[in-house]
């Protein structure tokens, strides 16, 4: 699994900083969590395969967060594609899709499905795979997003299935995908016998354009990669609460309580240069040493813990 960040501004784009829009690819499919203005330009210069995005996850129809949508629904028009491309989000999703669609004349060759969302719940999910959303705290509807994996089978064991006359070949596949088999004497196996313990699966948080809510803790718990809206330093706290935003100094309180393994934040104000973001910085690492800053078009890998 791994993100990247194709725009971290907030409020207005700047001529060296898109707005909010991150990609996940996971096992070759592509999930997109909002589509602020210059989208398209950061999957461009990153040469991503953006007919492959399957799903994408609005927080909140702040125009921000969906000014870059209807390009990409252009854009996928350019090629043959016959999936469905499903779009989530809060009330107002559906009426922006279809508004921009007409209003646009749009030409669209494939199916757009869009579903409006009440959070807390699962959104979407796969084989192996489910993302769900839960409620903050902005001035209008919005909700983040957690993409969860299911555990992991344990570590297969060789010489236990060999030890148990289960004869290599199909067999241990079955076995590792969690199936009983017969040996050669015709007894039967079961996976509990040649699987260690149950490995965990990954998980991908993306919080943006809220209040502070201790409720976000337990939402992004245990992640492996945290994106998280960091907007504004401490000293303008009162007017992160009036426009009912995060600070820095909050978005580290939330990594460190919810004790994930890497965060970066997102969305900053259109008054940070990006030199003058490390202040933002500075105050997230005294809470959290680890906080970093996401940039435009950075690459994370969000790999298996073992």
């Amino acid at each position: 699994m791994e993100a990247f960040i194709l725009g971290c501004g907030g409020m207005q784009p700047l001529p060296y900083r898109h707005l909010t829009s991150v990609l996940l690819r996971r096992d070759g499919d592509l999930f997109l969590f909002d589509s602020g203005e210059g989208t398209q330009v950061s999957l461009k210069r990153l040469n991503l395969k953006w007919k492959k995005i399957s799903a994408i996850f609005i927080s909140h129809t702040h125009a921000d967060h969906v000014t870059g949508l209807p390009g990409i629904l252009m854009l996928n028009a350019q090629v043959d594609r016959t999936e469905p491309l499903y779009i989530y989000g809060p009330p107002k999703v559906k009426e922006y899709v279809e508004t921009s669609r007409r209003v646009l004349d749009m030409y669209i060759n494939y199916p757009i499905v869009v579903k409006e969302i009440e959070a807390p719940c699962i959104v979407h999910s796969g084989k192996d795979f489910y993302v769900r959303a839960f409620p903050l705290e902005h001035t209008k509807t919005c909700v983040g997003y957690t993409l969860e994996e299911l555990d992991r089978p344990g570590e297969f064991n060789p010489e236990k299935a060999r030890q148990l006359k289960v004869p290599v070949g199909p067999l241990w596949a079955q076995l590792q995908n969690g199936f009983e088999v017969q040996n050669e004497e015709g007894k039967t196996v079961k996976p509990e016998e040649v699987l260690g313990p149950k490995r965990s699966g990954r998980k991908f948080s993306f919080v943006t354009d809220t209040l502070y809510k201790e409720s976000i803790i337990e939402n992004v718990k245990g992640s492996d990669f945290l994106v998280c809206e960091g907007m504004f330093e401490e000293a303008l706290a009162d007017q992160a609460k009036e426009k009912k935003h995060m600070t820095a100094m909050q978005a580290a309180h939330i990594a460190k309580e919810a004790k994930v393994k890497r965060m970066c934040m997102i969305h900053y104000s259109p008054r940070y240069t990006d030199r003058e973001l490390e202040k933002l910085l500075k105050e997230a690492q005294s809470v959290w040493p680890q906080a970093e800053l996401s940039r435009d078009r950075m690459h994370i890998e969000i790999p298996y813990e073992d």
